[in-house]
């Protein structure tokens, strides 16, 4: 189980004296970085980026410290962090400083650290800038934590699904609408392509579930006062599952080994000829056909669609930008945000990774692109778009695998009704557990 962060905060405030004169080792920074007494007094601020999310970053780095410049007088300083370290590096920033002014901050991380006291209150700016009105409001749950706003999202992806259009067009398939049709392409696809499978079911994909789960009604957990409840064994929550499971375990739709995949095994059959659609993010249809470039133009996209028609509602993860509590640049550090999050420079990085902006204004013209590789993600983020509970916890439910052993278990033959009590009952013991 991982350790809360109020629990690190504890054991690591030994190292505060260390952390005051090493904060800044591990990560990477651009060359020709000035201290913050930089020559002739000017300001500097400090960004931590995660490392790797834009593969080839210096010219947007580049830009940004250019515009940065230009827009403050002061110096930024850009230092990668790599995402396996990154949780714990911010953990012993709050304990002892020596950390960033503004964070990039994964969405289901951000309560956690609010709630730890390690970023900044940001609210009355976020309301004083009119950006509120435009922000997505899965993304602005997700900052939020006790009723107050701790980070602005920067860029975000959701999960659809991704097919074959030249199978679809040979076994007359429609794409689906409702799940009654997403289902009956399934059998189609099911009888008509018995070397591929029509729509495998990972059991490592917790968020691949999460449609099916709130389409029906259903939720991970709900809050009833100052206390969680796990919902997962609610009844609809489990026809939801039910309906999302029984596609393998009914219809055929999967494979035994699918039991166990994750979202790379599913990118990977696809790319194989070895599935017909499967569920994935945003950012990946591109690499398919990287994969496999005989696939060029015979793949597709569709937001997963509702139960009764619509789009579906899916899980909007992604990364927040925060202002350190630390910081003593809070202002500063509020102009950087506003400066990252809307424009040019949003648009940017949203284009050059493959993921999306994070407002509705920014949003708009990637739902009407010609792109349909992409029109269709941008359409499940404006229009179904959803956060996890905003809970601090909610970290460790991931680190414990809670609800990939669920899945797990039902593609493995556990009823639906003893899983998700196993699971519920986890969730709620750890969403209540005192950091």
């Amino acid at each position: 189980m991982r350790t809360t962060t109020a629990a690190a905060l504890a054991s690591l405030t030994a190292l505060t004296l260390a952390l005051a004169g090493c904060g800044d080792s591990g990560g990477s920074s651009s060359a020709g970085d000035g201290d913050s007494g930089a020559k002739g007094g000017s300001k500097s601020l400090t960004f931590w980026v995660m490392k790797g999310t834009n593969p080839d970053a210096s010219k947007f780095y580049s830009a940004i410290k250019k515009e940065f410049k230009k827009q403050t007088g002061a110096t930024l300083k850009v230092q990668e962090v790599e995402w396996a370290d990154a949780h714990d590096k911010l953990v012993r920033s709050f304990a002892g400083g020596g950390g960033p002014d503004v964070s990039e901050i994964g969405t289901t991380w951000t309560p956690e650290f609010a709630a730890a006291g390690g970023l900044a209150d940001i609210t009355k700016q976020v309301t004083a800038s009119g950006m509120a009105k435009d922000e997505l409001q899965a993304l602005k749950d997700s900052a939020t934590y006790d009723g107050k706003q701790y980070g602005v999202g920067w860029y975000a992806g959701v999960r659809g699904m991704v097919y074959r259009k030249d199978i679809f067009k040979k076994d007359g398939v429609k794409v689906p609408t409702n799940w009654a049709e997403l289902e009956k392409a399934v059998k189609t696809l099911k009888a008509k392509e018995p070397k591929m499978a029509a729509m495998p079911v990972a059991g490592g994909s917790s968020y691949g579930a999460a449609p099916f789960i709130w389409g029906a009604g259903g939720a991970f957990a709900t809050k009833d006062g100052d206390k969680w409840k796990g919902a997962l064994d609610s009844k609809a929550s489990q026809a939801g599952l039910k309906f999302y499971t029984d596609l393998a375990l009914k219809d055929g739709s999967s494979t035994t080994a699918a039991s166990t995949w994750k979202e790379t095994d599913l990118l990977d059959a696809f790319a194989k000829n070895k599935a017909a659609m499967v569920i994935q993010g945003n950012w990946t249809p591109k690499t398919v056909i990287e994969q496999n470039p005989d696939l060029k133009g015979k793949v597709g996209a569709f937001a997963i669609p509702g139960k009764d028609g619509g789009v579906a509602p899916a899980f909007l993860g992604g990364s927040n930008l925060s202002v350190m509590a630390t910081s003593k640049k809070q202002d500063l550090a509020w102009k950087f945000i506003k400066m990252m999050t809307t424009g040019d420079l949003a648009k940017k990085w949203a284009d050059q990774t493959g993921y999306l902006p994070t407002t509705k204004t920014a949003l708009k013209p990637y739902a009407e692109s010609s792109d349909k590789l992409v029109a269709p993600f941008a359409t499940a983020m404006l229009k179904g778009g959803r956060n996890v509970p905003s809970a601090p916890q909610w970290g460790t439910v991931e680190g414990n695998k809670t609800i990939t052993a669920m899945l797990q278990s039902i593609l493995t033959g556990t009823s639906v009704e003893a899983a998700t009590k196993k699971a519920s009952a986890s969730i709620e013991t750890t969403l209540n557990a005192k950091n």
